[in-house]
Formats: C-alpha cells, structure tokens, sequence
C-alpha cells in the first residue's frame, strides 16, 4: 500500500474527496448490508467505513504498517467519522452503526495472517492498486475466503477522465489525487475481471460512478453533475472509480458411479445369452 493515504487525511474533506468517498461509501453500505457470516476484513483506506453497515460479529481493519497504526490511534475518532458521509441504509443493526471499527491487525496484504477458508467477507478499497504485487494481494485473499465468501474491490478506472492524470497531470484545474498510484498500477476492469475468474471468484456485479472530472474547486464539480446523471446511460464503464462484487466458487465433487454398476445401455440386452438360446431353438431334433 501507499502511506500517502495516512498522511493526506485531509484530502477525503475536499471536495473532490468527498465526492469520491461518498460513492464508494454508499456502494460498500449497501452491498455489505446482507452478507452474512462470523468474519469480515477491510484491508486499509481507514476514512472509508466499508463494514459500519455489515453485521458479522467480528469485523477487522487491517494496516499495513505500525505508523498507520499510530496515526490512526492518535486521530480523533470524532474526525475520522466525519470523513464518511452518513448511514443511508436502514438496514443496519443499531449496535453496528453506532460502533466504529477498530484497527486491529498489521500486516502485509499479501501474506494475511489467517488460514485457509477463515473470512466471510474482505474489503479491498484502492488496496489493489497501492499494492506493489496486487495480484499476490488477490491471490491470498482468495486463499482466506470461505467457500461462498464474498470480495468487494474498489479502485480508480485508467479508462476515465480520472485516468487521465496518468498523462496529463499539466491540465490546469484538474486534481492532483494523493491516493491514486502512478498509471503502471492502476488495475482495469478488463484486467481485474480475468485476474478473478483465474483464482476462482466469479464476478456478480460491478458498477462505475463518478463521472465527473476531477476538478479542484466545489464550484467546478456542481458544473459536471450532469455528467453523473447522464453517464451511467451513456458510458457506464467510463466512470472514474470501479466497484466490483466476487464470490469464491469451489468445484464441486460428482461422485463417479463404480464400472461394475455401471447401467446397461437401453435397448441392449445380453447379447451372449440370447444368441445361446437362438442356437439351441435351431439345432432342435423334430420329434
């Protein structure tokens, strides 16, 4: 991951920020309302509340270092909450929405310390993308994830006006976004769909929002709301953030019938008995 996430809490309070995270909050709120289970993980990107509206017992925040750590112990929760635009989902548990998820565990995104077929639910906001080997990133949370268990990625989309601070961060007026990584990083959704369908996660959904240009000003966003209305319409794989819904499927085992019990075919009979009985109808003595 990066560490420019930490260090540009201040970023999410911008209004570019706030627009980013207000979408990406809503798609987690509703997508993790009706997942169910024991174990849920969001791997980093604090200022997003990816499980406040999922109701596993145990929910987890995973950074990957012990100064983010730090840092988000020494915020103010107060703050930090403020970052995340309110509930709208009323199918919340009270307790759920009212307790903040802890950050609780450091690790490595990809070398997770659980074993095999422990999670329920992983959340990977922009975590792929700030990721030095994010398909090793993918691949262990594949490992983690129960048979059935659900994945949710989030990430910014190169083919977009996002994107296009890869080339063109000279364009006056256009954002510079501190958690974006540079262009070799950024993940496709053409690309993110074969890496899940070659560790076994079938893709369920994935939808694209934030159409507007990224501009700095308040003022400059309000002028491209339109595009928000008419994009999911008119180009709706060309929103600037991608959010992608996975399940893990295992094969399932077909119990193969023994060869000796194996049916007879229809229509055939036994062949050797019946041309017997034919031999012995014919060599038959008169009497």
């Amino acid at each position: 991951m990066n560490d420019q996430i930490i260090g540009t809490q201040n970023w999410w309070q911008t209004p570019l920020g706030s627009y980013m995270l207000s979408w990406e909050q809503t798609c987690y709120d509703d997508a993790v309302a009706d997942i169910f289970g024991f174990h849920s993980l969001q791997i980093g990107l604090f200022p997003l509340q990816g499980l406040r509206n999922n109701r596993t017992p145990h929910r987890w925040l995973a950074l990957d270092s012990t100064e983010q750590m730090l840092q988000w112990q020494q915020s103010r929760l107060a703050d930090v909450q403020s970052f995340a635009p309110p509930l709208q989902s009323e199918g919340c548990l009270p307790a759920t929405a009212t307790t903040p998820i802890t950050a609780s565990l450091v690790c490595d995104a990809h070398a997770l310390p659980f074993g095999p077929d422990t999670l329920d639910l992983v959340l990977l906001p922009h975590t792929l993308e700030l990721s030095a080997d994010p398909h090793a990133v993918l691949r262990d949370v594949a490992r983690v994830m129960v048979p059935e268990g659900r994945v949710l990625i989030s990430g910014i989309n190169p083919a977009s006006l996002w994107g296009m601070h890869t080339w063109s961060r000279r364009i006056p007026g256009l954002q510079k976004l501190p958690p974006m990584p540079d262009d070799h990083n950024l993940i496709g959704y053409g690309r993110l769909r074969d890496w899940l369908k070659l560790l076994g996660l079938e893709l369920q959904s994935a939808s694209f929002g934030c159409f507007r240009p990224a501009m700095r000003s308040d003022a400059w966003l309000s002028r491209w709301e339109w595009m928000d209305r008419l994009g999911p319409a008119a180009w709706p794989v060309l929103g600037g953030v991608y959010f992608v819904e996975a399940v893990k499927k295992v094969p399932s085992v077909h119990k193969l019938a023994a060869p000796w019990k194996a049916p007879a075919p229809s229509g055939v009979g036994r062949p050797a008995v019946a041309a017997r009985e034919r031999l012995t109808e014919t060599h038959r003595r008169p009497d």
